[in-house]
């Protein structure tokens, strides 16, 4: 056998032509878990091991916030206040459709060693490459800015209006740095802080939902009743973006990265399958726990916002205390309109009905959506920095920069409009991070259907149709949202002009991930063709292990 050949320095681990699956062994890539991987104990008997399955619990746990950032918690109590509970099944189906596409990361990540960004890194051709890479920081800079956004609101209802928003912001983009240095103080220790901040979320928002006390027995109707009863456009629409709020694309960049923080011996193919086995359990207990804080805000707007008009809200506000009704007036305007509703409205209608700890909860609550959902978005943005470009700066300096991308044009937001500005943007965010999900779920189902990446953990036939199904349905109803929404926007030609020219870009840059993806189902079938080697595919062999932009 030839020698193997070095790289910087160092003999690689292993050889992807002598094996049945690829992995990436050089620490050097992951400057936050190189150092500071959570061991799996080793246990006598058979079966499962609740010892081991703790000792993979925390990457679920944080990967569930994005599925309750305050962009998530708006688009739940739009859906109570439009439709009822006639949404619920929507969005019990979505966070099962999540789970199956979290997987695919997370499999991703627990076979090859790498994390998403990474692996397009060694698959896509250079230009594609940073287009995607593009494409991701878009969508990393519009949940940032929902989330920012959402915490700024949250310190406005906590300050009695003291602190203005751009100010919230300005703090929000403070305290994310300060506490991203948890991470110093060891991982479990970050991964028991985001847990305490999902608690709070389920104390808050649980608590509103005990004082609400809507009919258990519609609730239980609309999550297993998949027929929405007398649903109009708006109805519709709102269903869609539920789809498009719980489906994060960066979601699943952050997912495969944050599995590489367990010390999984990958020369062994059973602790890869032991791997895959607990992220499963550990991904379906955390999206579970975030399922239900979801159907509490549903179901409280449901309740108590289903129809209302302003002057229903105001005569609600006029018969509770005069400080609530007072920071009413400016919300519920004396018409008969119904009412739009945003977290901020949310949170007054809660402290007119309830009482002003009712609302300073669902302040709380939100304020720890926003904060934990902010510190998460900071690590996707830094996995996809590094993976794509292939950067190994410092953290504090990925720090600053990913931050400075998304937080900048926040402050500006917040500092130059106005509290009906800011959460009207929360849909046309959603329009814009739906418009990116294809280039999160078309790779991840590429690279875990390459049978050359995945060898014995390859996605089957069944799994490979199953997620080409969701993943096409997926994106269709996005597109289906984003056009609606242009469409309502009452655009002049030059602004639809330039959008119809960036569409041809936009679908050129799918079509280009799908012909990828087809081509990886077969492995090294066609690597040999001329235009696939040309255009498409990266070989995987040593030579592009450490291959620079």
């Amino acid at each position: 056998m030839a020698a193997e050949t070095e790289i910087n320095g160092e003999k690689p681990a292993m050889k992807t032509k002598n094996k049945s699956y690829y992995y990436e062994s050089n620490d050097d890539l992951n400057t936050y878990f190189a150092n500071n991987r959570i061991e799996i104990p080793e246990v006598e008997k058979s079966g499962f091991s609740f010892r081991k399955l703790w000792a993979f619990t925390g990457p679920g746990f944080l990967m569930s916030i994005a599925y309750l950032d305050p962009g998530n918690i708006e688009s739940d109590l739009q859906s109570g206040s439009i439709a009822r509970y006639n949404l619920l099944w929507v969005l019990f189906v979505s966070t099962i459709l999540g789970f199956v596409m979290q997987s695919l990361a997370t499999k991703l990540g627990a076979v090859t060693g790498l994390h998403l960004a990474e692996m397009c890194h060694r698959q896509y051709k250079k230009v594609p490459r940073l287009l995607l890479w593009i494409m991701i920081e878009i969508a990393v800079i519009g949940s940032d800015m929902q989330e920012v956004i959402g915490t700024a609101i949250a310190i406005y209802m906590l300050s009695n209006k003291a602190v203005p928003l751009w100010g919230g912001c300005l703090i929000t983009i403070i305290d994310t740095f300060t506490f991203l240095f948890l991470d110093k103080y060891g991982l479990r220790k970050l991964e028991l802080f985001f847990v305490f901040l999902i608690s709070i979320m389920g104390v808050t928002f649980g608590y509103e939902y005990v004082m609400s006390a809507p009919s258990s027995a519609d609730v239980t109707k609309g999550l297993f009743y998949p027929i929405c009863e007398d649903c109009n456009s708006a109805v519709v629409l709102q269903a869609v973006g539920v789809v498009g709020a719980v489906i994060m694309p960066h979601n699943l960049y952050l997912h495969s990265a944050l599995v590489k923080s367990r010390n999984i011996d990958r020369k062994k193919p059973e602790k890869i399958s032991e791997a895959t086995f607990y992220y499963s359990i550990e991904s379906a207990i955390a999206l579970l726990c975030s399922l239900i804080i979801n159907i509490f805000v549903v179901a409280v707007f449901a309740f108590g916002m289903y129809r209302k008009t302003n002057n229903d809200l105001r005569e609600v506000c006029s018969n509770s205390s005069s400080a609530m009704f007072n920071i009413s007036s400016d919300v519920f305007l004396a018409n008969d309109d119904i009412v739009d509703a945003d977290i901020y409205k949310g949170g007054i209608f809660l402290g007119c009905t309830f009482g002003m700890a009712a609302m300073i909860i669902w302040a709380v609550g939100i304020l720890a959506a926003g904060q934990s959902s902010t510190m998460t978005g900071t690590y996707a943005g830094q996995f996809c920095m590094e993976g794509f470009l292939n950067l190994q700066w410092p953290k504090w300096k990925r720090v600053l920069f990913t931050r400075s991308i998304a937080m900048i044009p926040t402050f500006f937001t917040a500092f130059f409009s106005s509290l009906q500005d800011l959460t009207t943007l929360n849909d046309f965010l959603n329009a814009v991070m739906s418009l990116q999900l294809p280039f999160a779920l078309i790779p991840t189902i590429a690279f875990t259907s390459n049978p050359k990446i995945m060898g014995k953990f390859v996605n089957g036939l069944p799994y490979k149709i199953t997620s080409i199904f969701l993943a096409t349905a997926i994106i269709g109803i996005n597109i289906f949202f984003v056009a609606t929404t242009i469409q309502e926007e009452n655009l002049n030609t030059y602004i639809l002009a330039s959008i119809y020219i960036l569409s041809v870009g936009y679908f050129f840059l799918v079509a280009y991930v799908v012909v990828h993806m087809f081509i990886s189902f077969t492995g090294d079938t066609y690597n040999e063709v001329p235009w696939v080697k040309k255009y498409m595919i990266l070989p995987l062999d040593e030579n592009n292990r450490n291959h620079v932009l």
